[in-house]
């Protein structure tokens, strides 16, 4: 991000490129896979469409979106990394580049608690986070009456999609695939890859009942990562109410919109005065877990299991993602409001 910045309370470009993806509204889309690596982010991208090319953005700060269609549909995917603040980073900034609803489905791979064969799918319906306490005394654990990790209540996917995404992933399984296919588990989310998840390394972690006291809340913990939780609240806090969008704001197109589903507002509606993030929209979450690792039996994944699961459970996922109507097409409604005042823009209008 070489360009001058403004507002250090959110920043962005002059023309309008979020501070740590690099994007701007135009370039990312309503319906997003998000993994964490580049590489799974590009073995996706392989089943979108030819035409148009998908367009793709590699931030300095290390993210990379894809955008295209699929069968299409406008869908992105977005690799994000390791991590609740790189999932804050992504969701709230995305928010602010998108009018409309917003669907995520979180694609990554976990430890599984589970008796499952690695290689196996699980889709939690809920999410709790463990977080180290810092108040703990990890040095003299004798002085602290508080547990050296914390764990939340869960959060909740969106019924629906998590529905829609399960079917996809039974309907696109290979026939001669070992997978097991699991859902409506709950996932925990951990602040950490080692101490919060109960491995054991050279550090004081005291961490050595973590995984015995998940058993013991009785809530099916299947899956160890370090990202769906954090998801799950962004989507149910903007759910329960949100502010205005922070300054600058992007006002909604006054000009021509091309309805997809049903009809879009009309020109003098008063939601069109609104800012992009501003109006009455929702973010609906999923997850799909790729087991790596088991817990239990220490087995991991080899490298050719890893592409094969990451190939069809990619498809399954832009096809749930494909099934999904938006009541009108928000993409081209903001895409105008956009091209507008940056013509450069139109080149996208292929994607959207």
């Amino acid at each position: 991000m070489k360009q001058t910045l403004t507002d250090a309370n959110f920043p962005r470009t002059a023309d309008h490129r979020v501070y740590h993806l690099g994007l701007r509204p135009g370039e990312v889309t309503n319906r997003i896979i998000t993994v964490g690596s580049p590489s799974r982010a590009s073995g996706i991208a392989t089943h979108l469409d030819a035409e148009p090319k998908p367009f793709v953005l590699s931030s300095e700060r290390g993210f990379t979106t894809i955008t295209g269609r699929f069968r299409g549909v406008p869908v992105s995917i977005v690799s994000i990394g390791m991590g609740y603040p790189n999932m804050d980073f992504f969701v709230r900034e995305v928010r602010e580049c998108i009018s409309g609803d917003m669907y995520i489905v979180r694609l990554g791979s976990c430890g599984a608690l589970v008796e499952v064969p690695v290689g196996s799918v699980v889709l939690p319906s809920s999410s709790v986070a463990i977080n180290r306490n810092y108040d703990f005394d990890f040095v003299d654990p004798e002085r602290s009456s508080e547990p050296a990790y914390r764990i939340s209540k869960p959060a909740f996917a969106d019924a629906h999609l998590h529905e829609e995404v399960r079917k996809a992933i039974e309907a696109v399984k290979p026939v001669d695939s070992k997978s097991h296919i699991v859902a409506g588990t709950t996932n925990a989310s951990a602040d950490s890859f080692y101490s919060s998840q109960g491995r054991q390394t050279s550090f004081p972690d005291r961490n050595a009942d973590l995984i015995a006291r998940l058993k013991e809340l009785d809530l099916n913990i299947s899956t160890l990562e370090m990202e769906t939780f954090h998801l799950y609240h962004l989507a149910h806090c903007w759910g329960a109410g949100h502010s205005e969008p922070p300054s600058p704001t992007i006002p909604l197109a006054r000009g021509p919109v091309r309805p997809v589903v049903s009809q879009p507002p009309v020109e003098g509606d008063a939601t069109l005065e609104r800012p992009l993030a501003a109006r009455d929209t929702t973010i609906k979450a999923a997850a799909v877990h790729l087991v790596y690792a088991s817990r239990t039996s220490q087995d991991f994944i080899t490298p050719s299991e890893v592409t094969a699961l990451e190939d069809w459970a990619g498809l399954a996922v832009l096809t749930a993602l494909s099934n999904i109507e938006i009541p009108y097409d928000v993409s081209r409604s903001m895409f105008y409001s956009v091209a507008s005042s940056h013509p450069e823009c139109w080149d996208f209008f292929n994607y959207l």
